[in-house]
């Protein structure tokens, strides 16, 4: 009896561990840029270098034989991702901010599928427009609207990690190929705060705050991810990943006093809930 619990345990506590990691990336960046002298910049290069390292020490100590290394187009396409994060949250609160990348993220992925000729049923219609009705709706002018320039850099990051996440299908072990895409990002990270050295500021605290995102929320988040992913069917990963921006929105809220909206509670069931839609009558 025990036998069939443990794997069923040991995916829960993977896969919590994992979420957890990711919602901690969008409050680590928010409390750096809110409460710290970090600049944007700065973060995104830290957060990149530190998470290459580690990603690069996990890579050694599996000594996998599986292939895998990555490249630059998509490397390219995670610096895009982790700049416009960490310059979206100068503005953004977290909750609202990891909801925009999560939108994001998922319409990229939705889109390519009907490029790709992917027949959509009527349910799935609906859930598509619930979500776009809801982004809209959280976006459109008024006292409760996030700021315009960062909600469109998160937008960007959404699309960015989308478009990775598409270009790392079937290229080889995972957590290699996230490993060889950090160390390759990191000279372009490094000559974006070259270009805004005038602007760069540093923070011990915010150092460190940067370093935990890249080593843990990043790093050893990502590997735990791929190492539950072959575990759990792919509507399901899917469908888990919508409670990143809840568990954000909360911890915004808890550690940092962010207010909740009836605007982003609204726009959030309806973006959250078409997805989901989406996704649930995909696997039916």
């Amino acid at each position: 009896m025990n036998n069939n619990k443990t794997p069923a345990l040991r995916v829960f506590t993977l896969t919590t561990l994992a979420m957890l990691a990711f919602a901690g990336n969008s409050l680590l960046c928010r409390v750096a840029l809110k409460e710290t002298d970090l600049d944007a910049a700065s973060f995104t290069t830290i957060r990149l270098l530190s998470g290459a390292l580690v990603l690069w020490l996990l890579v050694q100590l599996r000594r996998s034989e599986a292939s895998g290394k990555g490249n630059m187009l998509s490397a390219l396409a995670l610096w895009v991702y982790a700049a416009g994060f960490s310059f979206a949250y100068i503005s953004l609160d977290a909750g609202i901010g990891a909801l925009l990348l999560f939108g994001a993220v998922q319409a990229t992925m939705i889109g390519y599928g009907l490029w790709r000729g992917e027949r959509f049923t009527r349910l799935q219609v609906l859930g598509l427009v619930l979500a776009l009705g809801g982004l809209i709706g959280l976006l459109l002018p008024g006292l409760s609207a996030p700021p315009l320039a960062g909600s469109l850099l998160m937008l960007l990051a959404g699309v960015a990690w989308g478009v990775y996440s598409l270009r790392g299908r079937g290229a080889g072990d995972p957590t290699r190929v996230t490993a060889g895409n950090f160390i390759r990002a990191v000279p372009v990270a490094l000559l974006l705060s070259l270009l805004m050295l005038p602007q760069a500021q540093l923070d011990p605290v915010g150092v460190g705050y940067a370093i935990a995102s890249g080593a843990l929320a990043s790093g050893v988040g990502y590997a735990l991810w791929y190492t539950v992913l072959p575990l759990l069917q792919t509507t399901r990963a899917a469908t888990i990943q919508l409670s990143v921006p809840v568990i954000a929105a909360a911890g915004g809220v808890l550690l940092l006093g962010e207010a909740v909206s009836l605007r982003l509670l609204l726009a959030s069931c309806a973006i959250l809930g078409g997805i989901a839609l989406v996704i649930w009558e995909k696997r039916s």
